[in-house]
C-alpha cells in the first residue's frame, strides 16, 4: 500500500474529539483562528498527519507554531493561499499525540484581508477525546499580552508577526502552571481608554463583546467577527487585564487628530512633570467602567488588573479605580496585581519583555492566582 493511501483525509467538521481553543465563530467548515493563542488540539493515535490552512493578508502573515505532548515542535509562516502542513509523520502509529496547532500571532487590526482558517485533516490514524483543564482563564491586553517581542533577538526592532510568540508568553505559561485552559483577547498599542498615540478608537473595551470586533474588511465580516461572543459557553474562573502601559504612553506623545473630522484628542501632563488630573479622572472611569462590562458577562468570574512589565506609572490611577469600582459595587471578587518589571537582562525584541521576563511574570501571577482559584472551586 502506497503511503499515501493510507492517509484518509476529513472535512475538519468531521473530526472526531477536535477541540478548539479561543474564541470563534460556531463553524468549522472552515475554523478561522483570530486571536492570539487560538489553537486548535488534537489527540491523535497515528504515525502521520496533515491539515490543510488557508491565508490571506496584505501586510501581516500569520505564523502558528506546533505543540506535541506539550513540547514546541515546530514555528512557521503561514503564506497566502491553501496548502498542506505537514503535523508529524513517521512516529509510531501505536501512540497517542496530544497536538496544538498555536496562532502565534495577533488579530491584525490594520490588515482588513488578514485571516487564518483550517478547513480539513488528512492521517492514517484515530482521534481521542480531549480533556479539559480543571480551569479557565481570558486575558485582556496589548503588546505584552500578545507576546509582542517575546521571541527574536534583542536587537530586532521591526514590527513584524515574526516577532509574536504565544508560547512564549506569560499568559500561556501561567495557564499552564493553573492546569488551566485559556483565552486572549489583545492588541499591540492599544489601551482600556486610547491607543498609544492618543487614538480614542483604540481601546480594547468597546469591541470586548464581540467575537473580535477589531477586525475589518468584507471577508472577516461576513465569517461574524462584530457577533456577540456567546459568554456561556465559556464561563472563564478568572479574568486577568494587562492593560495601561498605553494609556501611559498616551501622556507623553503627541495629540491624535482625525484625519477625517480633524478631532483632536490628547492625554495632558502639567509643566511640572505630573499627569492633568482631569485626564486621570477620564481614565480611572475607563477602568471602572469596563470592570463593570467584564463583571456582566463574566459573573462568576475573579477579576485582576495585572500590571507593570513595562513600568507602572498607572498603578496610583488603576488602583484607585478598582477600588472605587469594589466600593461602589459591592463586588470583592477583584484584586490588582503588580507584574515584576521587565530589566536589561529580561529584555527582548522591539524593547518588549522577553521569555524570561514572561516566565517570571507567569511565576508570580500564578501564585496569586492559585489560592484565591482554590478557594472559589472549594465554595463550589
Amino acid at each position: 500500500m502506497k503511503r499515501s493511501d493510507r492517509l484518509k483525509t476529513l472535512a475538519l467538521s468531521e473530526v472526531p474529539h477536535l477541540k478548539v481553543h479561543g474564541r470563534t465563530t460556531d463553524s468549522l467548515s472552515p475554523l478561522t483562528l483570530f486571536w492570539t493563542g487560538s489553537a486548535l488540539e488534537f489527540n491523535a493515535r497515528g504515525s502521520e498527519l496533515w491539515v490543510e490552512v488557508e491565508a490571506d493578508y496584505d501586510a501581516y502573515e500569520p505564523w502558528v507554531s506546533i505543540v506535541i505532548d506539550s513540547v514546541p515542535v515546530s514555528r512557521q509562516m503561514v503564506t497566502a493561499g491553501t496548502h498542506w502542513l505537514c503535523v508529524f509523520r513517521g512516529m509510531n502509529g501505536n501512540v497517542v499525540k496530544n497536538v496544538r496547532i498555536v496562532k502565534d500571532t495577533q488579530a491584525m487590526s490594520g490588515d482588513p484581508n488578514g485571516f487564518l482558517q483550517f478547513r480539513a485533516v488528512r492521517f492514517d490514524g484515530q482521534f481521542l477525546p480531549v480533556e479539559d483543564n480543571s480551569r479557565k482563564i481570558e486575558f485582556i491586553g496589548d503588546s505584552i499580552t500578545s507576546g509582542e517581542g517575546a521571541i527574536g533577538a534583542r536587537s530586532e526592532e521591526d514590527w513584524i508577526p515574526m516577532w509574536f510568540s504565544a508560547i512564549r508568553n506569560y499568559a500561556a505559561m501561567t495557564a499552564e502552571a493553573l492546569d488551566a485552559d485559556y483565552r486572549i483577547v489583545s492588541q499591540s498599542g492599544w489601551g482600556v481608554l486610547t491607543g498609544w498615540d492618543n487614538n480614542p478608537r483604540c481601546n480594547l473595551p468597546q469591541y470586548y463583546e464581540q467575537v473580535c470586533g477589531l477586525l475589518s474588511g468584507e471577508k472577516n465580516e461576513a465569517m461574524g467577527v462584530h457577533r456577540r461572543n456567546d459568554f456561556a459557553s465559556w464561563p472563564p474562573d478568572a479574568v486577568v487585564v494587562n492593560l495601561g502601559t498605553n494609556d501611559g504612553s498616551a501622556f507623553r506623545t503627541p495629540e491624535w487628530r482625525d484625519p477625517v473630522t480633524g478631532e483632536t484628542r490628547k492625554q495632558r501632563m502639567n509643566e511640572d512633570g505630573t499627569y492633568h488630573q482631569e485626564d486621570l479622572n477620564v481614565l480611572e472611569q475607563a477602568i471602572q467602567s469596563f470592570l463593570h462590562k467584564l463583571r456582566a458577562c463574566n459573573p462568576r468570574a475573579h477579576l485582576v488588573w495585572a500590571y507593570g512589565m513595562l513600568g507602572d506609572p498607572m498603578m496610583p490611577a488603576i488602583r484607585r479605580a478598582v477600588e472605587s469600582y469594589a466600593e461602589q459595587s459591592g463586588d470583592r471578587n477583584v484584586s490588582v496585581y503588580p507584574l515584576p518589571p521587565m530589566t536589561e537582562e529580561t529584555t527582548g525584541a522591539r524593547s518588549h519583555p522577553g521569555a524570561k521576563a514572561h516566565e517570571l511574570a507567569a511565576e508570580r501571577l500564578a501564585g496569586h492566582l492559585e489560592p484565591i482559584l482554590s478557594q472559589m472551586q472549594a465554595l463550589r
